[in-house]
């Protein structure tokens, strides 16, 4: 009897070893750039839109998933295929010019980005009572610390477990116990007639997908050695992290909606008035540091992607060191400028005073510059990978569509903003 349940002990411990191995397999670029995805921007603007407009933008979040998919899946076709980063082969392709008009979107993207991250951990620290100047200048050190680290691994595994904090904002959806005949009449009520709203979807198109997640993935696929035989696993990765990202994005709206939403408040005004909102479900302290562990896991995940990417893009653009595997005496322009993005970003929080509307005006810009990214993805997928490759059929004219449409709403909020 003894020797049986010793056996059905190890079978047990068997079985968990497998599916945690299983899960650490799929878990990779696809995961963390997604996690990343639901940056602070992201959760302000989804709560903005929650406040504002209750649960009308759940669907349109839902229609982003496979358009967040099927554009990040083209990104890791040319990552592992063709071994080399977006900015080298925007220059390879198409010259030093075009290089530097993409590097360029990247960098306004990353920048935009990291002001967001620094943004929502300013925010926290106020929310429990901590200077903003001390708070972000600790996450800088930090930040800083781990893409040093010279190892990608090492960043791939601490950037998905700092993202994982985000699934608090699930639980601050399920407690705030929103009433399903408004979430309901949400579900079949898109205004797209009120130009707030067409706006605030403009903001939401623009957090989902940006720019610095097609250079940070391209380049992270590369950095982790993948090659063809693991691209049906970079797919599986990818599609799991664009179901993640937006079963945050609309836990987010839900919170804010079921909670701001009821108190007919017009407009977000800062990161802390969204925690406090969930002291009557919560309790004040529950409340507080839940919805603050999610903030502090998007603005750590998403600053370390942001940075990355922007410096991949520009090491690619202008041919130097780029890779997390160099130690910094190998690749010192890149690590010198992953520092000092993330040393000016903090400056400019700590600096700023309104933030809230900065973040939303950030998501927007994002939304404008689509035009531009996703016309240079679509061409390096036409003319850098082989046949065998490419899209075919149905799946290539549905890819372009739904990328036309998307570049166009983009064109569309220039002109409108402009």
């Amino acid at each position: 009897m003894e020797d049986r349940a010793t056996e059905l002990k190890l079978a047990k411990k068997s079985k968990w070893r497998h599916l945690l191995v299983g899960c650490a397999v799929i878990i990779g670029p696809g995961t963390m750039v997604m996690l990343a995805d639901t940056d602070v921007g992201s959760v302000v603007t989804a709560a903005q839109s929650g406040v504002q407009w209750g649960y009308s933008m759940i669907v349109p979040e839902l229609i982003l998933v496979p358009i967040l998919y099927l554009i990040q899946e083209i990104t890791v076709r040319l990552g592992i295929i063709t071994g080399r980063g977006h900015g080298q082969l925007i220059r390879e392709r198409f010259g030093w010019g075009w290089a530097l008009l993409s590097v360029s979107t990247l960098f306004l993207t990353s920048v935009g980005a990291l002001i967001t991250e620094f943004s929502g951990i300013a925010g926290v620290g106020v929310l429990v009572g901590v200077p903003s100047w001390l708070s972000v200048g600790f996450a800088t050190i930090i930040l800083v610390a781990i893409g040093i680290s010279g190892r990608y691994q090492r960043v791939e595994w601490i950037g998905i477990g700092l993202g994982s904090l985000e699934l608090a904002f699930v639980v601050t959806a399920i407690e705030a116990r929103p009433r399903l005949s408004s979430l309901v009449h949400g579900l079949v009520s898109v205004p797209v007639s009120h130009s707030s709203y067409v706006f605030l979807l403009a903001a939401n198109v623009g957090a989902v997908i940006m720019p610095w997640m097609i250079f940070y993935q391209q380049g992270a696929v590369i950095d982790k050695k993948w090659t063809a035989k693991d691209l049906k696993l970079a797919r599986v990765d990818t599609a799991v992290g664009a179901i993640i990202t937006q079963v945050l994005m609309i836990a987010v709206v839900v919170t804010a909606a079921a909670t701001l939403g009821r108190l007919h408040i017009n407009a977000l005004q800062s990161i802390p008035q969204i925690a406090n909102s969930l002291e009557v479900v919560m309790g004040k302290t529950p409340g507080k540091l839940i919805f603050g562990a999610g903030i502090l896991g998007a603005g750590f995940v998403a600053a370390l992607v942001a940075s990355l990417a922007g410096a991949w893009g520009i090491g690619e653009a202008f041919g130097f060191n780029h890779s997390l595997n160099h130690k910094f005496r190998e690749a010192p322009l890149f690590y010198t400028i992953y520092t000092v993005a993330h040393v000016a970003g903090a400056i400019l929080v700590i600096a700023s005073v309104d933030l809230v509307r900065l973040i939303v005006d950030v998501e927007v810009m994002n939304a404008m510059l689509l035009p531009i990214v996703l016309g240079f993805l679509m061409a390096l997928e036409f003319k850098t990978l082989p046949d065998r490759f490419r899209m075919r059929g149905w799946y290539r004219n549905m890819v372009w569509l739904l990328s036309g449409v998307v570049m166009a709403f983009g064109v569309y909020m220039m002109i409108v903003s402009l």
